[in-house]
């Protein structure tokens, strides 16, 4: 499996023939994508304790998901913070230190009878998401957000799988992705 790839995309045309229409330039755009080889990533996780059952299955996910694909055990680091609200705290730390190729978060959010919900789910991808952006580092979202622990029991490893090691595989291919795109690789 390699790294990333560039593909160059069907021609238009190819694309303008298949759809009955005349071309209007031969070639095509380049397309770049990312694998699921995750050889010679350093990849973080940030799991909150909170929730801790629906984390740990988050958190298990996310680590079997990473060594399957070939990142090295030595190459993963689990820091684990109070809750949510506390992830994007430590996820500054490890995006601005230039070691990791990519991080990834994973908690519970279930809510309760009060609007704390709303601002701790809020906060949390709002966090998680400025610094992607900002540092170019890709920094996946694992979080569940629901309202019942019935949807976060489906979301953990249930019956709609589970977001820690989805968001570990999307963590690889964007790592790909990005160093395709001319970022540097960790260290």
């Amino acid at each position: 499996m390699s790294p990333a790839r560039i593909v160059a995309a069907p021609s238009r045309t190819n694309r303008a023939a298949r759809a009955g229409r005349p071309a209007a330039r031969s070639g095509g755009p380049r397309t770049i994508e990312g694998s699921l080889d995750g050889a010679g990533l350093a990849i973080a996780v940030v799991a909150s304790r909170f929730n801790e059952d629906l984390s740990e299955r988050l958190l298990d996910g996310a680590l079997d998901t990473l060594q399957r694909q070939g990142v090295a055990a030595a190459d993963i680091a689990v820091v684990r913070v109070p809750g949510a609200f506390e992830i994007p705290t430590a996820v500054a730390h490890l995006v601005r230190s230039g070691r990791w190729d990519a991080v990834v978060c994973v908690g519970a959010v279930v809510r309760g009878e009060t609007p704390h919900f709303e601002w701790v789910a809020g906060e949390a991808a709002r966090g998680i998401a400025t610094l992607a952006v900002e540092t170019g580092i890709p920094v996946l979202f694992g979080l569940v957000t629901v309202d019942t622990l019935e949807q976060a029991l489906d979301r953990v490893g249930g019956k709609y799988g589970n977001r820690g090691a989805d968001a570990a595989a999307a963590a690889i291919d964007m790592a790909r992705v990005t160093r395709a795109l001319g970022r540097k690789g960790a260290r």
